[in-house]
C-alpha cells in the first residue's frame, strides 16, 4: 500500500476472507453480520468470497445456514428467508473447511479450494485472514498459511487479529516476532473494536474540527478527564478465560488507554494512517509509569465483586462464578489516575475506570473544565458548576456540553443547562456496528483505527508495571457488591484532589435542564 495515498481514493476491492474461529461466538455475533450488513450496502460488490474455517465438522449448507441464523439473530438488517433469491446470491459466496490448523496440508488443500472461489467471481487474488483464534494459535497459523502456499497470490493478503494480544510485553514480543516471520507490519491489522465505534472515532472530528475546542484542550482549561467503561453483566461463560486475565489486562490495556491516546493526542500532521498513529504512540510513551508497589497503591484501585442485588435479583460473587477458582484474587475492577506528562497535559489527571457487575452498561468519556473564579462576579453570590463536555460511546452514542445560564423567570437564580447532541436518537438501529467499519476500513488497506505494534508494546510496558504491583500482594484487593459502582477507594482516588466521578449515563442528573435536538 502506498501510505502517502489519500484515505479517500482507496477503495474496497475484491477479496477471499478466511474466518477462522467459523464456529465461534465471535464469527457468530460479529463478523457474518458485519459482513452482510457491508454487502447490503454496495460495500461488497460480487467479487468476494468468504471461507470459514474451524475443527468441527460442517458440510457447506449447515454453515450456510448457521451463517443465515447468525445474521437474524444479531444483524441490524433484516434477512430474507433461505429460500429467497437475495439470499441465494448472498451466500454462495460462503464455503466450509473444516480444518487443522497444525496440519499444512489442510491449508494446501484450502489454497486449491481459494483458487477456484478467485476464478468463479473474479476476485484478484487479494486475501485477508481474520484469526478469530487464541493469541497462542497466531504464530501455528501464520507459518501454514506460508507454507501451505496461500500468500503466493497476486494481490494483497492482510492478516486480522483480535485482542488480547500476548497476556504481558514479553509473551506479546513473542507473539509478535512469530508473526513478523511471515507477514510485514503493514500487513498486520490489530483490532480493538473501540476504534471501531462512532463516537470513538468521533473524537478527532470533535477536536480538531471545531475552533471552540482545541484553544481549551489543554492545562490551562482543562480540569480532569474521568473515562468509565462499566459492564451490567458479570463473567458469564468466560469465567476460565478471564480468572486468567482480569480486568487490567481485558480492559486497560487495551480500551481504556486507547480511548486515553484519542482524548489526548497531538493533531496530526497529515490524516494518514501512520500519522495518526504516531501522535497516540506519542501519548502512551507520554504516561508517566509507575516507578514502585507505593505509586501503584497511592494512583490503582483494585477491586472484585462479591455478592449482591439488582432490582430484586440475587447475584453471585465472582468467585462463586463458573469455572471460576473459589480463592481467586483475580480483578473484575480497577480503576486508576494517570498523568500525561508533557507539555499540552501536564498536571492534568486522568481517571479511568473500568468493571464487571457495575450498575449501568456506559462508556463515557467526561471532560472537566475548569471552574470559574469564586470571588469575582457571579462567583461572588452563586455555586457556579463546573462546565462539561461528555462524549457518550455506548450504548447510547451522542455528546453533550453543560453550561451554566440563569433560570427563565427569576430574577438571577443560576442553573445548569445541558445542550445534548443524542445521534443514537437520529440514527437508531441503523448505526454501523464497530466491526463494520472495521472489516470494511482492512479490506481498504486503511490501518487508522488498528493499533501497531509499538502502541501493543507500550502499552504493556505502562500495565505490566501495575501487574508486578499486584503480584507482589496478590491478596490486596478491595471489593464491592455486584451492582454497585465499585470500591470506596475509587471515590477516595478522585477526593484526594479536590474532584469526584461525575454520573454517568444521564444519572443523578435531575437538576439539569436538558436542551436536546430534535
Amino acid at each position: 500500500m502506498n501510505t502517502n495515498q489519500p484515505l479517500e481514493s482507496l477503495k474496497t476491492s475484491g477479496a477471499v476472507f478466511f474466518i477462522f474461529g467459523a464456529t465461534g461466538d465471535l464469527a457468530r455475533r460479529k463478523l457474518f453480520p458485519a459482513i452482510y450488513s457491508l454487502y447490503r450496502e454496495g460495500k461488497l460488490a460480487q467479487d468476494f468470497a468468504v471461507v470459514g474455517l474451524a475443527r468441527r465438522p460442517r458440510t457447506r449448507d449447515e454453515f450456510r445456514l448457521d451463517v443465515h441464523t447468525s445474521i437474524q439473530e444479531f444483524c441490524r438488517y433484516s434477512c430474507d428467508s433461505i429460500e429467497s433469491e437475495e439470499w441465494t446470491t448472498f451466500a454462495e459466496h460462503f464455503e466450509y473447511q473444516s480444518l487443522d490448523i497444525n496440519n499444512v496440508d489442510g491449508f494446501r488443500e484450502l489454497s486449491v479450494l481459494t483458487e477456484e472461489l478467485e476464478t468463479k467471481f473474479d476476485i484478484p487474488g487479494n486475501r485477508m485472514f481474520y484469526l478469530a483464534l487464541a493469541p497462542e494459535l497466531f504464530g501455528s497459523v501464520s507459518y501454514n498459511l506460508k507454507e501451505g502456499g496461500l500468500l503466493e497470490s497476486a494481490g494483497w493478503h492482510r492478516l486480522v487479529i483480535e485482542k488480547p494480544f500476548g497476556y504481558d510485553l514479553a509473551s506479546a514480543e513473542k507473539l509478535n516476532e512469530q508473526i513478523r516471520e511471515v507477514f510485514r507490519e503493514e500487513e498486520i491489522y490489530r483490532i480493538d473494536h473501540y476504534l471501531g465505534k462512532e463516537m470513538v472515532q468521533n473524537i478527532e472530528v470533535i477536536r480538531f474540527g471545531n475552533a471552540f475546542f482545541e484553544p481549551l484542550w489543554n492545562n490551562k482549561h482543562i480540569a480532569n478527564i474521568q473515562i468509565t467503561l462499566g459492564e451490567t453483566v458479570g463473567v458469564e461463560e468466560r469465567g476460565g478465560y478471564y480468572d486468567s486475565a482480569g480486568a487490567l489486562r481485558d480492559m486497560g490495556q487495551n480500551h481504556m488507554l486507547q480511548m486515553l491516546t484519542m482524548i489526548a493526542m497531538e493533531p496530526p500532521s497529515r490524516l494518514l494512517p501512520e500519522d495518526i498513529r504516531d501522535e497516540k504512540v506519542k501519548v502512551l510513551r507520554s504516561l508517566r509509569p509507575f516507578a514502585t508497589s507505593d505509586d501503584v497503591k497511592n494512583n490503582v484501585v483494585r477491586g472484585q465483586y462479591t455478592a449482591g442485588e439488582v432490582r430484586g435479583t440475587e447475584l453471585p460473587g465472582y468467585r462463586q462464578e463458573e469455572k471460576v477458582d473459589p480463592n481467586s484474587n483475580t480483578e473484575t475492577y480497577f480503576a486508576a489516575r494517570v498523568f500525561v506528562d508533557n507539555f499540552r497535559w501536564a498536571g492534568v489527571p486522568f481517571y479511568i475506570r473500568t468493571g464487571k457487575r457495575l450498575p449501568v452498561k456506559t462508556t463515557e468519556i467526561v471532560v472537566e473544565f475548569k471552574s470559574m473564579p469564586n470571588n469575582v462576579y457571579l462567583g461572588q453570590k452563586h455555586k457556579l458548576e463546573p462546565n462539561l463536555l461528555v462524549i457518550r460511546v455506548n450504548p447510547m452514542e451522542g455528546i453533550y456540553i453543560k453550561i451554566n445560564a440563569k433560570k427563565p423567570g427569576t430574577d438571577s437564580q443560576i442553573e445548569p443547562l445541558a445542550m445534548d447532541f443524542c445521534q443514537s436518537c437520529m440514527i437508531g438501529i441503523n448505526s454501523p456496528e464497530a466491526y463494520e467499519r472495521l472489516i470494511h476500513d482492512a479490506t481498504k488497506g486503511d490501518s487508522t483505527y488498528f493499533t501497531r505494534w509499538d502502541e501493543v508494546a507500550t502499552a504493556w510496558s505502562f500495565v505490566d508495571r501495575i501487574a508486578a504491583a499486584w503480584a507482589e500482594n496478590p491478596g490486596d484487593i478491595e471489593t464491592y457488591p455486584a451492582g454497585s459502582w465499585g470500591p470506596k477507594a475509587t471515590e477516595d482516588l478522585l477526593a484526594k484532589d479536590g474532584y469526584f466521578w461525575w454520573p454517568v449515563n444521564g444519572q443523578d442528573e435531575d437538576n439539569v435542564v436538558w436542551i436536546k435536538n430534535n
